[in-house]
């Protein structure tokens, strides 16, 4: 048996993931590439890799991952390149991504050998929570003025639109789309291509994907150009568990089952957006699963199980795999979860274990 804490990857969900992200772009014509910045996991690139088209990414690392552990196409984006890293980056992508038009001019030479693109903020998204919101006043993501746009056009192939979140609402999308090609329609038209990012939960069991892809291969004929879906919860949703164990239990008039994780260390989101973990809902038996870690608010929610907890049982937190792994920390010193993949077959392998010296060596 395995030691907890770890993230279970079961490939046979992951799968179910992949077999939606294939049939919209076989209906829809667009390109899909895993978004780096949510899963970065690559020890099952070489399963996802038939399923898409490549890697997109948000910083010389995550584009060098991309390169070399998923291949097909990258797309290297950042906030801000800089010049000890700007050669490298072409070096490693296929296509370019600048933040604004003052980095495409600073580095108009150095990436003149490989297509590139700017980012474009629409100013309007469908976040609802100000920390993720691209469109947030005074936002430093993407260009809007036409002027500026228009600038720039003989000197990139494409945009990338990255303005959804967690988007469950199809005519919403829809909408918001309609919007984009009538503000920048004109201007889109003279692109090769254009990526409108992440955030589409087409993979939700009620989503109406043939919609969406109806939806995509139109704006890509009207517009003339190659879509890009950017896909990282879409990809990956449901396929991951972190497993853990109880390891005391308290009772201050309220049940709580103490874990040997940590939001703050295994499950920074939670904590960021003041979310709950999905824990078991079956049962008369209530507990509040907590961390471990001295932080006062390293909770993960509520659970309700058929039977009383002991020390030593485990727990499985489901939906536990987009920004997860990619924000792990060390902080308290906890252990950090090992990745375990489960095979189409049933087995179950531990992929990477981190011990104490990966604590010392991330220190100094």
């Amino acid at each position: 048996m395995i030691q907890t804490p770890y993230y279970l990857i079961d490939k046979s969900r992951l799968r179910q993931n992949m077999e939606k992200v294939a049939h919209l772009r076989d209906r829809s014509g667009a390109k899909a590439l895993l978004a780096l910045k949510c899963f970065s996991t690559w020890p099952v690139f070489d399963f996802m890799r038939d399923y898409m088209d490549g890697t997109t990414s948000s910083s010389l690392f995550e584009l060098k991952l991309g390169a070399q552990k998923f291949g097909k196409e990258t797309h290297g984006y950042s906030v801000g390149w800089a010049d000890h890293e700007i050669e490298e980056a072409v070096a490693c992508a296929d296509k370019i991504i600048f933040n604004s038009l003052g980095q495409l001019d600073r580095y108009t030479d150095a990436s003149a050998g490989i297509a590139r693109g700017l980012r474009l903020n629409p100013r309007f998204s469908t976040s609802g929570f100000d920390l993720a919101d691209p469109a947030r006043p005074f936002s430093r993501l993407g260009e809007w003025d036409i002027a500026r746009l228009e600038a720039a056009a003989d000197r990139i192939s494409g945009v990338m639109i990255h303005y959804n979140c967690e988007n469950r609402n199809f005519d919403l999308f829809s909408e918001q789309l309609s919007r984009i090609e009538a503000e920048f329609g004109s201007f889109l038209k003279r692109m090769e291509w254009v990526s409108l990012g992440g955030g589409i939960h087409f993979s939700a069991d009620d989503y109406p994907i043939d919609k969406l892809a109806d939806r995509l291969r139109a704006f890509s004929d009207a517009m003339g150009v190659q879509v890009y879906l950017e896909p990282g919860e879409a990809a990956i949703t449901n396929s991951t568990s972190l497993e853990v164990s109880v390891l005391d239990i308290l009772d201050n008039g309220k049940k709580i089952a103490i874990v040997d994780s940590s939001i703050e260390a295994h499950m920074l989101d939670l904590l960021i957006y003041r979310e709950t973990a999905k824990l078991p809902q079956n049962g008369a038996h209530t507990y509040q699963i907590a961390g471990k870690t001295c932080l006062a608010g390293d909770i993960f929610g509520d659970a309700r199980f058929d039977h009383h907890l002991k020390i030593g049982d485990r727990i499985s937190i489901a939906d536990a795999a987009g920004y997860t792994m990619v924000k792990k920390n060390w902080f308290n010193g906890v252990q950090m979860p090992s990745i375990a993949i489960r095979e189409l077959d049933g087995t179950v392998n531990v992929a990477r274990a981190f011990g104490y010296d990966d604590f010392v060596s991330a220190l100094g």
